[in-house]
């Protein structure tokens, strides 16, 4: 990708932020905008306070869903009189790479074997994690226990969940790397967050959307 040049005609300090900022980063923003400058920092200002706004609500859902699949995993194990933490139990059919990422969080949490704080291990796994529990691999291994989390679902397909909680992984990840999200259907996502909350309780949908900032920043956008 090329830089595209600064001009003699732009104010200093828009010179030097776009110097900071690399030519090369804004080159996506400044096509947008016709090549304007002051523009297309204004439109990069606005992809962060929406990336800012969406950041809030997909805490709360990625705290939410991974309580939620962890409490259908933890009764799974009850029914079946298993008295392991689901996460330790080799007879719970996950993948390596899920092995692997239990094993990396129960480092961090400082786990030491049976007894230790269970929370801090769930806290250490990430939206990843989580949201590949929900993957076609494990359609018949683990979905009809996970199933039970999304009581509000319009059916018990695990497409009606994965497709949405997919998305919203995909887009979490380009805000948390500092990502450009102006380009992309905000408002689908927004819709997608409101929908997975909605299935597991209406309650939490409402309480999220009440506090959220989403709207506010979207009517601003440049």
């Amino acid at each position: 990708m090329h830089s595209t040049p600064l001009v003699d005609t732009e104010p200093p300090d828009t010179r030097a932020v776009i110097e900071l900022f690399s030519a090369d980063r804004l080159s996506p923003y400044l096509t947008a905008c016709a090549g304007d400058h002051a523009a297309a920092l204004a439109l990069y200002r606005w992809n962060s306070d929406i990336a800012a706004a969406f950041f809030e609500p997909l805490g709360h859902l990625e705290i939410m869903l991974r309580n939620a699949l962890d409490a259908q995993l933890v009764a799974g194990q009850q029914r079946r009189g298993r008295t392991a933490d689901w996460y330790t139990d080799r007879r719970v059919p996950l993948s390596g790479k899920a092995r692997a990422d239990i094993a990396q969080a129960q480092q961090r949490a400082g786990w030491h074997g049976p007894g230790s704080p269970r929370g801090k291990v769930i806290a250490e796994l990430s939206f990843g994690f989580w949201r590949f529990l929900l993957a076609r691999q494990y359609k018949t291994k683990l979905w009809p226990d996970l199933a039970g989390a999304f009581s509000h679902a319009p059916d018990r397909a695990l497409s009606t969940v994965e497709d949405p909680v997919s998305r919203l992984h995909k887009f979490r990840n380009r805000i948390a790397h500092h990502e450009g999200i102006w380009h992309l259907p905000t408002e689908a996502r927004r819709d997608d967050i409101q929908t997975v909350l909605g299935f597991m309780n209406p309650a939490a949908a409402t309480w999220v959307d009440d506090a959220s900032r989403i709207e506010d920043v979207l009517a601003r956008r440049p």
